[in-house]
C-alpha cells in the first residue's frame, strides 16, 4: 500500500522556502513513499481540488503547516482534501509539540543568551481560541522549566497587546520570540514596531522557520496519526474533520 505525506500551506515566498526545506528533510527520513507540498492563496477548495485529485497514493497523511487551527484548517482544507482519491488522515497542527518548545528556546538563546525574561508573541484571534491556547501552552511549559525568571505572552490581535508587554516585563534583559512558522509583514514590521525595539531592553528572535525542531514536530504529528489510523486509538479531532468535511454545492464543485 502506498502512502504520501502532504504539507499544505498558505502561499508566500517565505512559506515556500520554509516548507520546502522541511519537505526535503522528511523525504530523506523516508517518512512516506512520497512527500508533496501544496500552496494556496485564498481558497483551498478551488485552488487545490484538482491537484489533490491527482494524488495516486492509497493513503494520504495531510499536515497543515501552521501553529494552530484556523477557519481554513478546520473547514476549507478538509473540504479540499475530500478530493483526494485515497484514504486521508488529517494531522494535528504542530504548534503544541515539544519540538516547537525546543525551537523557541533555541531561537531565544541564539538571539540573547543572557536574557532573564522571555516574551512569546502570537497572532491571536478573538473568534477562535486555538492560537492563544498554543502560545499559553508553551508559556506554561517554559515557566515549569525555570530557564527564565519570567515568561510573558502577548498578541497582535488580542490582549495583552504586543505594545503593552514592555511594561509587563520586570527583567532588565528580555528576548521576544514570535511564534510564527514563517516570516512576513507581521513579524518583520508590525511586531518590531509595537515592541519599540529601538528603545532597547528587548531583543527580537527569528521566527521558528526551518528549525530542526519544527521538522521533528511534523514527523511526530504524522507518526501519531499513523498510530491512530491503525484502529487501536480513537480518531483525532483532525481525522474527524477530514472524514466529515465536503465542499458546499455553492463552490461550483459540490455534488
Amino acid at each position: 500500500m502506498t502512502d504520501a505525506l502532504l504539507l499544505i500551506a498558505r502561499d508566500t515566498t517565505q512559506a515556500r522556502d520554509v516548507v520546502g526545506t522541511h519537505a526535503r528533510r522528511l523525504r530523506e527520513s523516508d517518512i512516506a513513499d512520497s512527500v508533496r507540498t501544496a500552496y494556496y492563496e485564498h481558497d483551498p477548495v478551488h485552488e487545490l481540488a484538482d491537484e489533490f485529485t491527482d494524488i495516486e497514493a492509497e493513503t494520504v497523511y495531510a499536515l497543515p503547516v501552521t501553529i494552530a487551527h484556523t477557519y481554513e484548517t478546520t473547514d476549507d482544507i478538509p473540504a479540499a482534501l475530500s478530493y483526494c482519491p485515497g484514504e486521508v488522515h488529517y494531522c494535528e497542527p504542530i504548534g503544541r509539540s515539544p519540538g516547537v518548545t525546543g525551537a523557541i528556546c533555541d531561537r531565544a538563546a541564539t538571539r540573547s543568551p543572557r536574557a532573564d525574561s522571555l516574551v512569546l508573541v502570537g497572532l491571536g484571534n478573538s473568534a477562535l481560541p486555538y492560537g492563544r491556547q498554543t502560545v499559553e501552552h508553551h508559556a506554561s511549559r517554559l515557566r515549569d522549566r525555570g530557564t527564565y525568571d519570567e515568561v510573558e505572552t502577548c498578541y497582535l490581535l488580542q490582549n495583552p497587546a504586543v505594545e503593552c508587554v514592555r511594561y509587563n516585563v520586570t527583567g532588565d534583559d528580555a528576548v521576544a520570540v514570535p511564534l510564527f512558522l514563517t516570516g512576513g509583514r507581521a513579524t518583520e514590521e508590525e511586531i518590531p514596531r509595537k515592541l519599540e525595539l529601538d528603545r532597547g531592553g528587548i531583543a527580537y528572535a527569528d521566527v521558528l522557520g526551518t528549525h530542526d525542531g519544527v521538522t521533528d514536530a511534523m514527523r511526530a504529528a504524522v507518526d501519531t496519526q499513523r498510530v491512530m489510523a491503525g484502529g487501536s486509538h480513537p480518531s483525532s479531532f483532525e481525522a474527524t474533520l477530514a472524514m466529515n468535511a465536503r465542499p458546499m454545492a455553492t463552490d461550483g464543485r459540490g455534488d
